[in-house]
């Protein structure tokens, strides 16, 4: 199973790949924002905070389970919202192929973990090593398991549009199940693109 990116890997992939997004193809508008002061999509999930339940009814519409976290005044989460998510083929892709449970890196709700302890949103956090926002932490799909075990990839930061949708894609492929690498898949994709003809901004 590939390690999650670290952040020295996370700063690799993104400084050491092209610009790939201009301005163009951008969708106008901004995203809500709640009574805690996070940006929030109407497609999230609204559950009981329970962890396992919300895995389990996730893949039982066959899609894959990812934890996103983020805290108030954060510019990176605005910007995964008002240029990532404003985007309609990744907000689409992303709608297709994954549940998403928002948690606030600060917050106070109560969280059941996979293993079965009750916390705070705050705590699970720390519990997990969250330490920057927006993270997404994304969940082996199948089986049961508890932190570290289930998760096989983390997102621990803001990525590009073509590299934030880029790691979706991989995980939903279940890519993370052979011998291949995140960047190694992002670099092949970009040459895909490349070889034909493809303007990168498609995304």
């Amino acid at each position: 199973m590939p390690a999650p990116v670290s952040r020295r890997s996370f700063n690799k992939i993104i400084f050491s790949a092209p610009l790939l997004f201009t301005a163009s193809g951008f969708s106008a508008g901004a995203a809500e924002v709640n009574d805690d002061g996070l940006h929030v999509q109407p497609w999230f999930m609204e559950t009981f905070l329970d962890l396992a339940e919300d895995k389990a009814e996730v893949e039982a519409e066959g899609k894959h389970f990812a934890v996103l976290f983020e805290q108030r005044g954060c510019p990176y989460c605005r910007e995964m919202h008002e240029v990532n998510f404003a985007r309609d083929e990744i907000s689409n892709y992303v709608q297709s192929n994954f549940g998403i449970l928002q948690l606030n890196m600060w917050g106070s709700r109560e969280v059941t973990d996979f293993d079965g302890e009750a916390l705070e949103e705050r705590d699970l956090a720390r519990k997990w090593n969250v330490n920057f926002t927006p993270t997404i932490v994304f969940l082996r799909k199948g089986g049961a398991g508890t932190m570290p075990q289930i998760e096989v990839l983390r997102m621990p930061g803001y990525f590009k549009p073509f590299h934030f949708v880029s790691m979706f894609e991989y995980v939903a492929e279940e890519k993370y199940q052979g011998s291949e690498g995140f960047q190694r898949y992002l670099q092949e994709k970009f040459q895909r693109y490349e070889a034909e003809g493809k303007k990168p901004d498609v995304w």
